[in-house]
Parts: C-alpha cells; sequence; structure tokens
C-alpha cells in the first residue's frame, strides 16, 4: 500500500473527527493577515464566514475528508480564498490525490504563505492565504510533477469561479 493510500484509508476512518486547532489568544488568527485590512476581529470573522469556514479558516481545523463538492471539482476556473476572495490555485494544477480534499500541484504565484505546524508531533508545512492569513491546509512532498508537491486544500476554505 502506498502512502497516499494509507493516508487516504486513515483519513476515511477517521473521517468524523475534526480537531480544530484553537489558538491561547482568540486573536492570533486575525493578526495572520499580510494586509492590515484583512486584520479582522474575531467577531468580524465569525460573522463573515460560515461556522465550517471558521473553523478551518480562523482556527486552523480539518474538515471532514470526502465532505467537499470541490475535491470533485473538474471545470476551468480559479479557487479562491473563502475569507477574502484571493485566488491561490489554477485548476489546471489541481489533481486528484485520492486523500479526500482538493489537491494542488502548484499555488498561483504569491498567492501563499507558510508555516511550520507540530500539532500532530511531526512537523508539517501548513499553508495560510497571504492576504487574510487563512488557514487552507498543508503542502507535502508527494504530488505529481513537475513540482512533486501536493497541496492538500480544506475545500471549506475555498470558492470556486469558473472561467
Amino acid at each position: 500500500m502506498t502512502r497516499r493510500g494509507l493516508l487516504a484509508r486513515l483519513s476515511q476512518m477517521l473521517g468524523g473527527l475534526a480537531i480544530p486547532y484553537i489558538p491561547a489568544d482568540a486573536s492570533a488568527a486575525a493578526s495572520q493577515a499580510a494586509d492590515p485590512a484583512w486584520a479582522l476581529s474575531d467577531a468580524a470573522w465569525k460573522h463573515r464566514l460560515s461556522p465550517a469556514a471558521y473553523a478551518v479558516l480562523r482556527r486552523e481545523g480539518t474538515e471532514r475528508p470526502f465532505s467537499s463538492p470541490l475535491n470533485g471539482e473538474k471545470r476551468k476556473g480559479t479557487f479562491h480564498c473563502a475569507g477574502c476572495a484571493l485566488p491561490l490555485f489554477s485548476s489546471s494544477a489541481k489533481y486528484d490525490s485520492g486523500t479526500g480534499w482538493p489537491s494542488f500541484w502548484q499555488p498561483l504565484p504569491g498567492a501563499l504563505g507558510t508555516k511550520v505546524d507540530f500539532k500532530l508531533i511531526v512537523p508539517r508545512t501548513e499553508y495560510h492565504c497571504r492576504r487574510c492569513g487563512g488557514h487552507q491546509g498543508h503542502v507535502f512532498n508527494d504530488g505529481p510533477r513537475p513540482t512533486g508537491k501536493r497541496y492538500c486544500n480544506n475545500g471549506v476554505a475555498l470558492s470556486f469561479k469558473p472561467g
């Protein structure tokens, strides 16, 4: 069994588990915004986003695998941050990773920021929207050519615009 297959199977078995990370300071997620215009208060984000999008974008949660309609989205277009509408990925970089989350092999230039997270003990590279700081997902080194990267995104953190 491949690593990706094992991860997909574990994701299915643990599918009902969504473990959000809640920072000690409730304003910590809002302060990640690179653009001061998007450094909204926690209350403003709660008002702006659905509860599921808030849990992922502002509290670094993870949606259940295979729960997002964007996982099967195959039309041409652009995937945007659900928090601030910044374009993050082109549909031409999307592929089916088999993990249950929308996956991309490359982001749009300048769209993302990264940080290392140790929430599962093993260090992983988390990525977020460059403009509003919203958590999107994690990047792994098991993707397809030409980059070899898999940007594993929470579908609820994205919106899709065909075109």
